[in-house]
């Protein structure tokens, strides 16, 4: 019996399920987690349509979403639009 490759994309079925992947990874993990995360969500929605919300080609969206690639911000700031999600700072929290 053959292994499959376990891709985390074809677990992000819901908004609810992305939201809360994207939290935890925005939480816990690094700069380049972040956008590995980001990549996920953008293949398990379909690169295709990303591609025509953010006007940006599947080559690009793949290469700025690719292990240890270092995308602009707007392109971020794009591809967190287009899947349907957006930033929000909450202030920290430290005990005293």
């Amino acid at each position: 019996m053959e292994a499959t490759k376990f891709d985390i994309a074809d677990y992000l079925d819901s908004n609810e399920m992305i939201s809360e992947y994207l939290n935890t990874v925005l939480e816990e993990g690094s700069d380049t987690e972040i956008i590995a995360a980001i990549g996920h969500v953008a293949k398990a929605i379909g690169m295709t349509k990303i591609a025509e919300e953010t006007g940006l080609s599947r080559p690009s969206l793949y290469k700025a979403l690719s292990q240890g690639a270092k995308p602009q911000f707007a392109t971020i700031l794009k591809v967190l639009k287009a899947i349907g999600g957006q930033i929000h700072i909450n202030p920290i929290t430290t005990a005293s």
